[in-house]
Formats: structure tokens, sequence, C-alpha cells
């Protein structure tokens, strides 16, 4: 036995070292993103996007069953008219189109939106994942649901051409 390892021992290393390569890479590649100051982490859990959340979601899912609940976070529904949500800075007519079709149609929706209910609208709003945070959607739809003209321009800039209902 040892004569058999010692005649392929440069064979054996380079085999470790190949797994061990492949192993690093698929562990580093399943990580995402480096995080800098400047770029701060994403944190998103999607099913269908990796092995890993996969089998994550197929756990909630069966662990949701047997313990008789919910595990995928409900948006909440509207109450009222649709609201112009290309009102809110950095939402323009594709954007708008991406949230009603998630549901998303009025500002005291998007305002009422819990962390959970905000990464779930996220994980669905491909191409413009990150963008509800990075634009503060949320925080601009308090405003516009409360109709607070002046709070949101002197945080966020002029409304421009804000419907009768926001004009002063």
């Amino acid at each position: 036995m040892t004569s058999l390892i010692s005649a392929n021992a440069v064979v054996i290393v380079i085999a470790l070292l190949i797994g061990l390569l492949v192993g690093w890479w698929l562990f580093n590649r399943s990580r995402g993103e480096r995080v800098s100051e400047d770029h701060p982490p994403k944190v998103k859990i999607t099913e269908g996007h990796g092995l890993g959340d996969e089998q994550a979601a197929a756990v909630a899912d069966v662990a949701g069953q047997f313990l008789g609940v919910d595990v995928h976070a409900q948006l909440p529904g509207a109450s009222g008219p649709p609201d112009d949500l290309q009102l809110l800075k950095g939402v323009g007519s594709k954007l708008a189109a991406k949230l009603n079709e998630n549901g998303i149609i009025r500002f005291d929706q998007l305002a009422g939106l819990t962390p959970e209910q905000t990464a779930t609208l996220d994980a669905r709003m491909d191409p413009f994942s990150g963008r509800i945070a990075r634009d503060r959607l949320v925080e601009q739809a308090g405003y516009l649901a409360r109709g607070d003209r002046e709070g949101f321009e002197a945080r966020f800039g002029s409304l421009g051409g804000a419907p009768p209902a926001f004009r002063s």
C-alpha cells in the first residue's frame, strides 16, 4: 500500500491542491461581493439564486408547514386609488411598473413596510435590486403618505410637478 502511495505521491498532491482550490473558489463565490466602507454588504436571501439559498428556502417551507405559519412575508395590500410613484426621487416609469407588478401602488404601502417586507420586496425587484434602500424609498414614501410636502422637499428636494393634493 505504501509503495502505491509513494509511486503516485505527486498525482495525489496535485489532486489535493486542485480540490482545495475548487473548494476555496466555490466557498468564496457563494459569499458574494466584498465589503468595503463605501459599499455596505447586501443581505439578500432569495430562492433560486444558488444551491444554499434553495436548500434554506426548502427547509423554511417544510418548517412552516409543520409549525403552521406562513414563512413567506406578505406585502401590505392597497386601500385606495393608486399614487404616482414616480414622484419619489429615483423612481422612473420602469421602477414604478416593477413596484406595481409587486402590488405596491400607494405611498402608504411603501411607507408601512417592515424591514422583512422590504427585504422580500427587494428580492423581487430584479433588475432594481437594492434601489429601495439606496434611494430611501420607504422614507420618501412616508413623507408623501402623510402629505408632508415641506418635509419631503427639505429632505429630498423639490417635488416638481406634484398633483393638486400636494400643492400648497
